[in-house]
């Protein structure tokens, strides 16, 4: 049901994401389909073949192809991958925790749209882009900003009367994004902002 669900927040209908608080928030999905600001942000440090983790309707994967960046797109919705290959670009379905090709080869690994919250756990996530990344390699990604909070939520999408399963989704602020980096087994992380968004690039 979360990937029915979210294939229809893609195609404009109105999903929710609802929390165990019972608050709800629209998913809005269609706003990954078209440029976002502060994409720029992200697609001028990639250099070298680049994976996008949780890559949506593709469209930092397609934008990264149309410059002649090697890129895949991996995402576990179907839809979601549909969309990407129909734009031009390569995607799989795939679960990030699963095996993905060219493990230990990429230059690149980005965590967009808040991606770095996947599976509730990103100590976890990390740790696994660092896995699938070449020496050298960096892993870029949208934080929240230094004031917001750093936390796990249990939530679930909602249409009506259709409940997806519940599921954890983390946020990361910018103030603890360094720490968790080291503890993950990065070097080096930089966090910064532009465009209304906050960013970090770990090494």
């Amino acid at each position: 049901m979360i990937g029915e669900l979210y294939t229809e927040s893609l195609a404009g209908a109105a999903v929710e994401i609802e929390h165990v608080n019972g608050i709800r928030v629209p998913l809005e999905a269609t706003r990954w389909r078209e440029p976002i600001a502060g994409d720029e942000e992200l697609l001028a440090r990639c250099a070298g073949p680049t994976l996008d983790v949780g890559s949506g309707p593709g469209r930092l994967t397609v934008a990264l192809t149309r410059r002649g960046v090697p890129a895949l797109g991996i995402d576990i919705t179907p839809h979601a991958v549909h969309l990407t290959r129909k734009a031009g670009a390569q995607a799989l379905v795939r679960d990030v925790f699963g095996h993905v090709p060219g493990s230990g080869r990429w230059a690149t690994i980005l965590l967009a749209d808040g991606n770095i919250g996947i599976g509730g756990d990103p100590l976890t996530l990390l740790k696994r882009v660092r896995e699938l990344l070449r020496p050298g390699g960096w892993v870029l990604a949208d934080v929240a900003p230094p004031r917001a909070a750093s936390k796990v939520d249990r939530v679930r999408l909602r249409r009506g009367d259709e409940l997806g399963e519940w599921f954890g989704w983390a946020t990361v602020s910018a103030a603890d994004i360094a720490r968790l980096g080291v503890s993950a087994g990065f070097t080096f992380v930089d966090p910064w902002t532009r465009s209304g968004r906050w960013f970090a690039r770990l090494r």
